[in-house]
């Protein structure tokens, strides 16, 4: 007994001394020691300058004006960490122990350095200064990474920068972040507050398992993200190397706000399109920046549309998504922030001239099919519509797979293009529409019904809805089957010559024209009916929003079987042409046999009076003209014959 108290008094005696030793050791030789410690169990540099100030027992504490822990020797970029005003406590029994257990740091201003690489190495994941302990890849190690556990962590004021390999570069500046991770085996919960653009944006997460997470291990995690504008949320699994899956929620009541408090530069987004955005879908993010979604359902402020995409997020988002929607309304995009107040200016006021914002156009490539009930463009309407919008660079194609419209079908495609300038056009086939509607939908004229056929080409280019309409150009066709004129009776018209009101019917209906300029013209327009037919040419202003275009009906069982023809001037804006009969043009065109025949005889008789009075004038003067002479020119020779005469009988 007295051997084992002599050995226990002699322990107590080398603690007591060793506790003494320390005591009286300076601040910064205890801070070289604590940062020596640091350096053995973590493999990398330590350096604990300016103002130190320790304790020892029971956490190992270290207070410095400025501290540095170097990166990985295989790291790009500069020291893991500096900071300055920065606090570290460390828990001395488990050091001793082997584990890298840190009770606590609060560090101001610190610059964080984070790298990670494809193999599996991560700057975080640290090794002892033999360098003996292995990181985990695909192979086995001789033995493990040092045990490590963060139990409080407080940072104000930090510059954090992730740098993970093959994804682009992130960097924060005045970050505010806390980690509360009391047991090392057991979950985290991590508050966090960035600055990305001076806006605050608050982030609130817990991972189960911190320890594996930081290690590179997949991980469950919960994380919701607040700033102005929405939130976003997650649950599920996630790890460091940049692999997430879960059920992803997205809340925006502005988009373009949410998106430039993260610093992502904001996006000006059609109405209906994405301004407000109420979303949840399953996603999956891979490391290589692949991102899957599934079960995708969103209203998208005011469009609800279902689906799932497939999208590649390295430089410009890469797309190729299958969606199905209701009622889509797109008016957003087709009339932009003009389309309230297009809406209720009548025909005649113009085109809307507000700049039209086709900067969406580069927002992604790839493509993107979509199934929808019904389509409001604007101008027109469509119902039950397949379509496939494919978009590179800029330029947007939508192929009208299959589309339902006016009582008939729509096919074809339409461009619209802003890589220099916007500029739309297409090729449109259309099969047994409604002529009324279409034309009621884009030209707000209600005269011509009937059901047809149509194609066109078309091209326009201009930032606004005005300058497209004024350098329209193209070429198309038309032909209608039955249906009517409406404000024009041709039967009225050529009973009496007054047209005005009523409504034709006709049989059928065909013309071709082309387009400059903003100006639609025809000069091979043919209505046939049961006892007419009426032809016409003329000009359409489809820019100046104006007609100057002449119908020439024709009675075909009129005036003995010969016929007879009235045209009919239309004239003015859209809103209130003047339509009347053009008489002077039908008196040359159904009486011009007639007109030459009186022409003549009046010419027969002109020439008859003329000789009666030439031969007057001769017998009462005396004089005879000759080939050609009028008989003025007669008579003035015989008075200058006689002159001369008497002028030489001067000189005898």
């Amino acid at each position: 007994m007295r051997l084992i108290w002599r050995i226990i008094w002699a322990l107590l005696l080398a603690v007591v001394v060793t506790v003494v030793l320390l005591l009286f050791l300076p601040a910064d030789r205890i801070a070289r020691l604590a940062a020596e410690q640091i350096q053995a169990q973590t493999g990398r540099d330590v350096s604990i300058t300016g103002n130190v100030s320790m304790t020892l027992w029971p956490v190992l504490g270290v207070s410095a004006g400025k501290i540095e822990v170097g990166n990985a020797d295989w790291a790009r970029q500069g020291s893991m960490l500096t900071a300055r005003n920065a606090a570290i406590g460390i828990d001395t029994m488990a050091l001793l122990s082997g584990e890298i257990k840190i009770t606590n740091i609060e560090v101001a201003s610190p610059t964080i350095r984070l790298e990670s690489r494809k193999d599996g190495r991560a700057n975080w994941i640290f090794t002892d200064a033999s360098g003996d302990a292995a990181i985990e890849t695909g192979t086995t190690p001789d033995r493990e990474a040092q045990a490590f556990s963060l139990q409080k962590l407080t940072v104000t004021d930090a510059t954090l920068i992730y740098d993970a390999e093959s994804s682009d570069r992130v960097s924060y500046s005045g970050v505010d972040l806390a980690l509360d991770w009391p047991e090392r085996l057991g979950a985290a919960d991590i508050q966090a507050t960035l600055r990305p653009a001076g806006a605050d944006v608050d982030v609130v997460a817990r991972i189960e398992s911190f320890a594996g997470f930081i290690a590179g291990d997949v991980q469950s995690l919960s994380a919701q993200i607040k700033t102005s504008g929405g939130s976003l949320s997650l649950n599920g699994r996630a790890s460091t190397m940049g692999d997430v899956a879960g059920r992803l929620g997205l809340k925006l009541s502005d988009t373009d706000a949410f998106l430039r408090a993260l610093g992502l530069g904001g996006a000006d987004l059609p109405r209906g399109l994405g301004r407000s955005v109420d979303m949840t879908t399953d996603l999956t993010l891979t490391s290589d920046r692949r991102l899957s979604l599934r079960g995708l359902d969103a209203d998208l402020g005011g469009n609800t549309v279902s689906g799932a995409a497939d999208i590649l997020l390295n430089g410009t988002p890469q797309i190729n998504a299958q969606f199905s929607a209701g009622a889509l309304d797109l008016t957003g995009v087709t009339q932009g922030e003009s389309a309230g107040a297009a809406s209720g200016e009548g025909v005649g006021t113009g085109w809307p001239k507000d700049r039209i914002d086709a900067s969406g156009l580069a927002a992604f490539n790839g493509e993107i099919a979509l199934m929808a009930n019904s389509i409001d463009l604007g101008s027109f309407k469509l119902g039950k519509t397949r379509a496939l919008v494919k978009n590179e660079r800029s330029r947007a194609v939508i192929e009208l797979r299959e589309v339902q419209a006016y009582g008939g079908t729509v096919s074809g495609e339409f461009v619209m293009n802003n890589r220099s300038g916007l500029s739309v056009g297409g090729k449109i086939f259309v099969k047994s529409i409604s002529v009324q509607q279409v034309l009621m939908d884009a030209l707000d004229m209600e005269r011509l019904t009937g059901t047809g056929d149509a194609e066109m080409s078309f091209l326009g280019s201009g930032a606004t809805v005005n300058a497209i309409m004024r350098s329209l150009s193209g070429k198309g066709a038309v032909r209608l089957g039955q249906g009517t004129i409406q404000g024009l009776d041709l039967n009225t018209l050529m009973g009496s010559g007054k047209g005005s009101g009523g409504t034709t019917v006709f049989d059928s209906l065909g013309a071709t024209f082309t387009m400059d300029a903003g100006d639609l013209r025809n000069d091979d327009l043919l209505f046939v009916l049961p006892n007419f037919e009426a032809r016409g040419k003329g000009r359409i202003g489809l820019g100046t929003q104006d007609i100057d275009y002449l119908f020439t009906p024709a009675a075909l069982r009129a005036n003995s079987g010969k016929g007879i023809a009235i045209p009919v001037s239309i004239m003015g804006p859209w809103s209130d042409p003047r339509i009347k009969p053009d008489l002077e043009a039908a008196i040359d065109l159904n009486f011009a046999e007639e007109k030459a025949k009186l022409e003549q005889k009046a010419k027969d008789l002109e020439n008859e009076a003329k000789a009666l009075v030439q031969g007057k004038l001769e017998k009462e003067l005396g004089v005879s003209t000759e080939d050609g002479q009028s008989v003025e020119d007669a008579v003035k020779k015989k008075l200058e014959d006689k002159l001369k005469g008497e002028l030489f009988k001067l000189f005898d």
